[in-house]
């Protein structure tokens, strides 16, 4: 690869990190030809871009962005590195679950290095199953939708109650006249 090709990958690189708030760094050093096709096809499918690259062509693309911004990225850029850019912050880690859990025992397995999830830096394996239970930024409208509208309903069933309560107060107090 000459330099020109090497300021291409950069560049589309860049316009990648740009364009999506979230990232996943994965380790998919011990998947087949076949296995790495088929968890292309999954990401495609689910949305999700995978791309791989070197890792010096990566930091350098980070590096050029926002330096301070992503360099808890850098540790993680070694081995053999495949990105997978999505705008859904729990995509590609439901991915990287479902693609393990399918497979047969001998079944290689893709290891997450690291997430980049609006800002904040996911380091490890170990913070797959973390990832997984992210709720997306349309789920924690609808909780807080859901919060605001709960005591409005408490006060009209009370209310309604209320009128039922009224009713109830004045047919007894027929019957007792």
């Amino acid at each position: 690869m000459n330099k020109q090709e090497k300021n291409e990958v950069i560049e589309v690189l860049k316009g990648k990190f740009s364009q999506y708030n979230n990232f996943y760094i994965t380790n998919t050093e011990s998947l087949t030809v076949e296995q790495v096709g088929k968890l292309r096809r999954i990401c495609f499918d689910k949305n999700v871009e995978m791309k791989v690259a070197k890792n010096t062509l990566i930091r350098k693309a980070l590096e050029s962005l926002d330096s301070s911004r992503f360099s808890g990225m850098f540790d993680s850029l070694n081995g053999v590195t495949a990105i997978m850019f999505s705008e859904n912050a729990k995509e590609p880690a439901l991915i990287i679950s479902d693609f393990r859990a399918k497979g047969p025992k001998d079944f290689n397995k893709p290891v997450l290095k690291a997430a980049f999830i609006d800002g904040d830096v996911f380091a490890g394996d170990e913070q797959l199953k973390v990832l997984t239970t992210l709720k997306s930024k349309n789920d924690l409208i609808g909780d807080i939708i859901g919060m605001l509208q709960s005591p409005a309903k408490n006060v009209i069933s009370g209310l309604n109650a209320g009128n039922k309560l009224a009713g109830l107060v004045k047919a007894l107090e027929e019957r007792a006249q």
